[in-house]
């Protein structure tokens, strides 16, 4: 098995791609602290790994963002890991039922959230993916969409003006409703 490795535009993030589906098109799940990962043996093992202090699995790929160290001293050890996982043939999460990776809403804005949910799933998450993240609705109140950032995106230095100038703009252009983007 070769598992690939990409930088991130988060230095803390280091995306690894083992060339087979790890959530499916469309899913994620996020392990911002180990707490969580209880529900994931793959999350397990990569928390094991000393400095590490978040896991983001994508519908291909795995993002490890670390607290302290250096990669070149923890990679190995996340590559093993991984490796081990997969050819052990272990399941992703114990249970596999996730929740929307949206949250829902409901009301007379329904229609406008609808389109929104449209935009970031055709158009936002499949390019934050590709830099190892995801981006998911939270909520909208008065022409304000507020946003959850995951993965390599959480954290990350330039997450700012991606958030303003990329998915805000974005999102103005195919929904006018929309006034404003705001990290929640």
């Amino acid at each position: 098995m070769f598992i690939q490795t990409e930088a991130t535009p988060n230095p803390a993030t280091l995306k690894f791609i083992p060339g087979r589906e790890v959530m499916g098109d469309g899913r994620a799940v996020d392990f911002p602290d180990a707490e969580g990962a209880r529900r994931s043996p793959l999350a397990m093992r990569l928390f094991a790994v000393d400095g590490v202090a978040a896991v983001f699995f994508g519908a291909d790929f795995i993002t490890v963002t670390k607290s302290a160290g250096e990669w070149q001293h923890l990679k190995p050890a996340l590559l093993a890991a991984i490796m081990e996982h997969f050819t052990g043939g272990a399941p992703i999460l114990f249970d596999d039922t996730l929740e929307d990776v949206h949250a829902a809403h409901e009301g007379e804005d329904a229609e406008i959230v609808r389109e929104i949910k449209e935009v970031l799933d055709t158009r936002i998450r499949p390019a934050v993916a590709q830099d190892g993240g995801d981006i998911t609705f939270q909520g909208y109140e008065a022409g304000i969409v507020y946003l959850n950032m995951q993965g390599s995106c959480a954290g990350c230095p330039s997450s700012t003006v991606t958030l303003k100038r990329g998915v805000e703009n974005t999102l103005r252009h195919y929904v006018p409703e929309v006034k404003e983007v705001r990290a929640v």
